[in-house]
């Protein structure tokens, strides 16, 4: 199968959107498969591989620029490639784009309008790129913020179109009002220009269809998948006398450290002067700086301090090093997550978490037996799960295994692979998939 696949780049931070593209695409052109997988905005970074084209579509610095001049949005196109460069891309990447409310809002409206707003000029690069490209069997779309390419793809290739629905709702949740409702209204007027939809979670399914008002028979869930090479079982022990509870995710208010670090405290009240830390690791924008001392600040006030460790942006093997050395793994997020592939990355490594009853994370729990649910936003009840575990060991290693095994048996890259080519085959077998809508 030809397969057209486009992915959003993260600014150069680890992403695990560009994860899941990049491990699917890897996956399916090892099985034989034509896979090209561009990047839009900035160029990918992942810690496998990267199986990404080198160019970018819609390249971060061009958007911006059109979006707030009405020059660039008539320059020639030898000037666009000069700032359409990955190179020159990645050198800004993280600072083209302003984080301010109103910017991204605007952004955001001005992408959703595709061929009839500002942004026209991209959209006329995307059609102009197609002609060059063999036509694909499918086209994956990865999220509904770039819906408004369904159109001018479906005309240029008159070939199915696929939209992969993996979190987008947390950013447009964050927009001000009048953006915020103006984008999803933009995103459910063209729904109709997607043959089929691509949810990671049965959460993720349930919660966009009616978010977005795609009917349900054009919705489908492929579950995340990681790849398991380098990730090993961990030894009970193995770091010696200390107990380690493990935080690993994006450094930020919605991710939960901050209620991590309460439920620590609690938690630490109830074990005496035994050798415990909280190992913290993930990325962190230089904007969240505060909110990390804040949680330390937390521990410190109960005399704790020196127990938060925060050990940065991980590599692969230093990830599953970091992994392998927990005991146990939580990342309490303040919200309905709709993936949770941190949850996969700590049970391969057989480290039992404890998360709050929401989102994916209640199905991933319950479907490998990995780990504890407990009530969301709770400080209390995650510090006595904590204590559960600590306290006892037997039914830490019961979890620990029952984690390494299941997510082998429903998380493996290969499985999502196999369950994506099902839904590109169902989608390229619908009536008038392809066809102007």
């Amino acid at each position: 199968m030809k397969i057209l696949s486009i992915t959003a780049g993260a600014a150069g931070m680890y992403c695990g959107s560009c994860f899941r593209d990049n491990g699917l695409a890897a996956e399916l052109m090892a099985r034989g498969h034509d896979v090209t997988l561009i990047p839009v905005y900035t160029p990918t970074r992942t810690d496998e591989t990267n199986v990404s084209r080198p160019d970018v579509l819609f390249g971060g610095i061009s958007v911006y620029l059109q979006q707030y001049s009405a020059l660039f949005r008539r320059t020639p196109r030898f000037l666009d490639r000069l700032w359409d460069a990955p190179w020159v891309i990645s050198a800004f990447a993280g600072r083209a784009v302003s984080p301010e409310a109103r910017v991204l809002g605007e952004l955001t409206i001005s992408t959703l309008q595709g061929e009839q707003g500002v942004l026209h000029k991209e959209f006329e690069k995307l059609v102009e790129w197609t002609r060059d490209e063999p036509p694909p069997d499918v086209i994956n779309l990865p999220n509904s913020l770039l819906i408004a390419m369904a159109k001018p793809l479906r005309r240029a290739f008159r070939r199915p179109i696929l939209c992969t629905l993996q979190g987008e709702e947390l950013f447009l949740s964050g927009l001000a009002a009048a953006y915020r409702d103006r984008a999803i209204a933009l995103i459910q007027e063209q729904v109709r220009d997607v043959d089929h939809f691509i949810a990671v979670s049965d959460y993720c399914a349930q919660f966009m269809t009616d978010f977005l008002r795609i009917p349900p028979d054009r919705m489908s869930v492929v579950p995340l998948g990681i790849k398991m090479t380098g990730y090993e079982r961990r030894t009970p022990g193995q770091s010696g006398d200390e107990y380690r509870v493990g935080y690993f995710a994006r450094v930020a208010p919605e991710k939960g450290l901050h209620v991590l670090a309460d439920a620590y405290v609690r938690f630490r009240r109830r074990t005496g002067k035994k050798r415990i830390v909280l190992h913290v690791a993930g990325y962190m924008a230089s904007s969240h700086r505060d909110y990390l001392e804040n949680a330390r600040g937390v521990l410190s006030k109960a005399g704790l301090g020196d127990e938060l460790v925060y050990q940065g942006t991980l590599d692969r093997a230093a990830k599953q090093t970091f992994l392998r050395g927990l005991d146990v793994l939580s990342v309490p997020a303040t919200y309905d997550e709709p993936k949770g592939m941190f949850l996969l990355e700590a049970m391969a490594s057989g480290v039992p978490v404890v998360q709050p009853r929401r989102g994916a994370f209640t199905e991933i729990v319950e479907k490998t037996g990995g780990g504890l649910l407990v009530k969301p936003d709770d400080p209390d009840a995650l510090a006595d799960a904590l204590y559960q575990l600590w306290s006892d060991r037997s039914l830490l290693s019961q979890l620990a295994s029952k984690a390494f095994e299941g997510v082998r048996d429903h998380y493996t890259v290969a499985a999502s692979a196999s369950r994506l080519l099902e839904v590109y085959e169902l989608a390229s077998r619908r009536p008038n998939a392809g066809l102007p809508c």
